[in-house]
Order: structure tokens, then sequence, then C-alpha cells
């Protein structure tokens, strides 16, 4: 992927993470999907009163790519954010995919058949880490180890 897209996805994943719902934790964090052919939708956590109900950024994005385009076109998953302070989100720290996201986001690359690559940055965008869902998931648990 060459700079400016993944300049232009970062800043995707920037913007939507202030479209997030986040009025207890106050920590926002956005997500863009792009699929093979470019096409990019994007997603932001949604906090609820009732914290175990909340949804994941990358849950969000990744639903919004399966209505989109299929969990099996994604090719990259681009995360950001950081925590609200004075109005802004804020923090050079970089973002990565909890747990259960992780297993999400392997999912699709197991339908896909490729290692997604997982690009995680910092609320400002100035720093960032690109690696691939399967060292982020070394030892993942899927679907070909279900009956079928």
């Amino acid at each position: 992927m060459d700079s400016t897209t993944k300049a232009r996805l970062i800043a995707l994943a920037r913007e939507a993470a202030g479209k997030a719902h986040a009025p207890y934790s106050r920590f926002h964090v956005g997500c863009a999907v792009m699929a093979e052919d470019g096409s990019v939708v994007t997603g932001a956590n949604m906090e609820n009163a009732c914290y175990r109900l909340g949804l994941c950024a990358e849950q969000s994005a990744l639903t919004a790519a399966q209505h989109a385009f299929g969990l099996a076109a994604i090719t990259h998953v681009v995360v950001a954010g950081g925590p609200m302070v004075d109005g802004a989100i804020a923090g050079e720290d970089v973002i990565t995919p909890c747990g259960g996201c992780r297993q999400a986001i392997a999912e699709a690359a197991s339908l896909s058949g490729r290692d997604i690559v997982v690009i995680s940055a910092s609320a400002t965008g100035s720093e960032m880490l690109e690696t691939t869902i399967s060292q982020l998931l070394p030892h993942g648990f899927g679907a070909d180890v279900l009956p079928g």
C-alpha cells in the first residue's frame, strides 16, 4: 500500500473516532476497513450504560464491510483513537484492536484466505504500527477447527 492510501485510511479512522459515542470512558476509537477493490467503510465505538452492550469500532466497521462488500474482500483494517481531552481526541499511544476484535478480524482473514493488514494509529495519527492479524493473534481459534 502506498503512503498516500495509508494516510487516507488513518485519516478516515481518526474522523470516525470523532463520531464515537463514548460518554462513559471518553475513549474514542474509529476504524476504517478497505476491500481489495479500494472501497472503504468506517465505524466507531458505541458505548451503552449497560457497559457490556457497547460495540467496538472494529466490530462496527466489520459489520458495515459485510454489508458493503463482504468480509472475504477485506485487505486492511485501520484503527485510531484515544481519550477525549478538552473536547479533542488526544494521545500519542498507538491503539490496537482488543482480543474480541482480533478474533473478528481473524474470521474475515479466514474467509478471504489472506493475512489482513492491521494498521494501528494514535489519536493524532503521528504514531503508527503496521502488522497483520496473524501477528496480533498468533494462535487464533477459527472455523477450521469446528466440525463442519
